[in-house]
């Protein structure tokens, strides 16, 4: 019992990843030209899992910690808006508006990181590597758009 809210913010987290499930890359994403330091496909859904358990852990600890502020909305935000970005790009094929997505999605952990450091510092600790990966996520969001000018969305 003392963890079912726990597999509650595991389970937003979950409805936020079924985005990347229901919006996967596919032959479109497959044909675009993209950088070397590409990783390979099958490296995405390891580091997402683990990135996503971690969201939910350092929204638990927040939450369980202050309850609703602007921490945990901060942690809402940013889940919403990391839903939205498979949508943009492979959903509606459009890498620009998806690459203007992850840049706010890096601001909005940027500000979650701050906000909860000295409510829950586990937490501001927890979304360090998630800011890292979308940094990465950002640079090759950035790179597929600038070498397919020609592509527009859907």
């Amino acid at each position: 019992m003392r963890y079912n809210s726990l597999i509650f913010f595991i389970a937003l987290v979950c409805v936020a990843a079924t985005s990347g499930a229901q919006f996967a890359p596919g032959p479109w994403y497959d044909a675009l030209a993209k950088p070397s330091w590409t990783p390979p496909d099958v490296f995405f859904p390891i580091a997402w899992t683990i990135l996503y358990f971690m969201v939910a852990l350092a929204g638990w600890l927040i939450w369980k910690r202050q309850g609703v502020g602007i921490s945990l909305a901060l942690w809402a935000v940013g889940l919403v808006l990391n839903g939205l970005w498979s949508y943009l790009m492979f959903g509606r094929h459009d890498i620009a508006l998806a690459l203007i997505d992850v840049c706010v999605l890096w601001g909005s952990i940027l500000c979650f990181i701050v906000a909860s450091w000295h409510v829950e510092r586990l937490s501001a600790y927890l979304f360090v590597p998630y800011l890292l990966w979308v940094t990465f996520a950002c640079a090759l969001n950035a790179a597929i758009y600038l070498m397919n000018p020609g592509v527009l969305p859907v």
